[in-house]
């Protein structure tokens, strides 16, 4: 698995300096590294350190970050678009013009996942406003409800109850006098 990782950073800046029309020799002298030792890197006999892959990717003029990945000392990004890795292969660009490109792509993502946060709230606390009004309606009308039973005019269950109540009171009350049954016939008691 090793020598695969080797091989791959090898084949990998190969193609890179082929594609750059970049020759081993000047590679070599620009990235600072023997003519020799850069040959053995590309053939996957030498694993190249941070440093001198760092050194590679300046000579290339390609991002370091991208033959960290290929040598399997970064992890590649899954968040990846395209876009980087489009920016870190174009050859015309510089090293500073890439990486100013990269810096300004990934502040406009983060500029809009925070834009996507804050909706994502606004929302969640316009929710939480319609959920607390509606409570308050339901509230309201419960009230509403409460005092138009009691505004001192019986419903119809309270009507009933009270008629019979009114009934009971009068089988219980003596008679008042009254002749026959009429009202205003008072007829002294005897006695």
């Amino acid at each position: 698995m090793a020598n695969q990782t080797v091989k791959s950073i090898g084949d990998y800046i190969r193609e890179q300096r082929e594609q750059a029309r970049i020759s081993m020799r000047q590679l070599a002298q620009s990235a600072g590294v023997s003519n020799p030792y850069l040959s053995q890197i590309e053939r996957g006999l030498r694993k190249p350190s941070a440093d001198i892959l760092q050194q590679i990717a300046k000579g290339l003029r390609i991002s370091a970050e991208a033959l960290y990945v290929q040598a399997g000392i970064l992890e590649d990004r899954p968040a990846d678009t395209g876009v980087r890795s489009a920016l870190l292969a174009d050859a015309e660009l510089s090293e500073r013009q890439k990486q100013v490109l990269i810096e300004i792509y990934e502040s406009f993502r983060k500029e809009n996942a925070a834009i996507a946060e804050a909706q994502a709230a606004e929302v969640a606390a316009q929710a939480a406003q319609a959920a607390e009004a509606a409570a308050e309606a339901a509230e309201a009308t419960a009230e509403a409800r409460a005092v138009a039973a009691d505004d001192g005019r019986p419903s119809r269950t309270s009507w009933s109850a009270a008629t019979a109540e009114a009934e009971a009171e009068d089988d219980q009350v003596e008679p008042s006098g009254n002749a026959d049954g009429v009202p205003g016939q008072n007829v002294p008691p005897i006695g």
